[in-house]
């Protein structure tokens, strides 16, 4: 018989201070964010690096601003629209979780875009050096997933596969006898992100942006890194069940939303070792 976990009671409330409660999930986000301004300091300090601690604080502030007023609009676009429409104050209740990678790309790289113009650097030189801290907020964020206990996989017949409670997932009950306390297994695929968009990204990002590399190729890399490792993940993972498969069984909207990356990742490395400027 294969071994089998079973998804752990967590409350989602890290810190209660009377009506003042805090969760997980903005926990999460002050870690991605403070972590990632201390990875760009230490990137920083480095010599040739042509960005002043000053600059790496106004573009965590910038990064901050467009990554979550972007996750958060685009999650209620691409997912939640009607949602939205029923109950409009939805759009600030981001503690319930509810943040889209792909929106909070956009944010992020429209406040790149006003950044760079307010620093007098170009939009590459910013997208570059921050690029490869982008990860370890990719990590959190997943980890604050897994707490919330949303975005789970299919049916798993390996020995990580988790059972879920049937009181709080009833949804994937449906079918059993009555008085199940437990779900069938099902893929963490939260995990698998927190370990394939988090950690191996971040690996790879950190190790190939050490060396001096052409514009606009650390920015290639990570789009065509997390176009790669998001897409694969789609497989496993279910699709939000409002909106289920876009087409033939398979295909989700997180996979839609990812071909741009990769077609945007590839052009930025060809472009790059083409013209062979150097970033930085």
């Amino acid at each position: 018989m294969r071994a089998m976990l079973n998804y752990p009671e967590i409350d989602p409330v890290a810190l209660s201070l009377g009506p003042l409660k805090v969760h997980w999930y903005g926990v999460m986000y002050l870690l991605a964010f403070s972590g990632g301004w201390w990875l760009a300091r230490i990137r920083a300090a480095k010599e040739g690096s042509g960005w002043s601690a000053e600059q790496v604080d106004d573009v965590v502030f910038y990064f901050v601003l467009g990554a979550v007023l972007g996750g958060r609009l685009g999650y209620t676009l691409f997912y939640s629209w009607s949602g939205f429409v029923a109950d409009p104050l939805s759009l600030i209740k981001v503690w319930e979780g509810g943040m889209s990678f792909h929106g909070g790309l956009i944010g992020v790289l429209v406040a790149m875009g006003l950044f760079a113009k307010r620093q007098g650097k170009t939009f590459f030189q910013t997208t570059d050096f921050i690029a490869p801290f982008v990860p370890f907020g990719l990590f959190t964020g997943r980890i604050g997933n897994f707490i919330n206990g949303e975005l789970w996989g299919g049916p798993a017949d390996v020995p990580w596969g988790m059972r879920l409670p049937c009181a709080e997932f009833p949804s994937y009950c449906v079918g059993l006898a009555s008085g199940t306390q437990w779900s069938l297994p099902v893929h963490p695929s939260q995990l698998y992100e927190s370990l394939f968009e988090g950690v191996i990204l971040f690996l790879i990002l950190w190790v190939y942006s050490s060396q001096p590399r052409p514009r606009m190729a650390i920015s290639g890399m990570f789009l065509l890194g997390y176009g790669l490792f998001r897409s694969g993940v789609e497989f496993i993972r279910l699709p939000d069940a409002h909106i289920g498969y876009l087409a033939w069984g398979w295909v989700t909207q997180g996979q839609v939303l990812s071909l741009p990356m990769l077609f945007f990742g590839v052009l930025l490395l060809v472009m790059a070792y083409k013209n062979k400027r150097i970033s930085g």
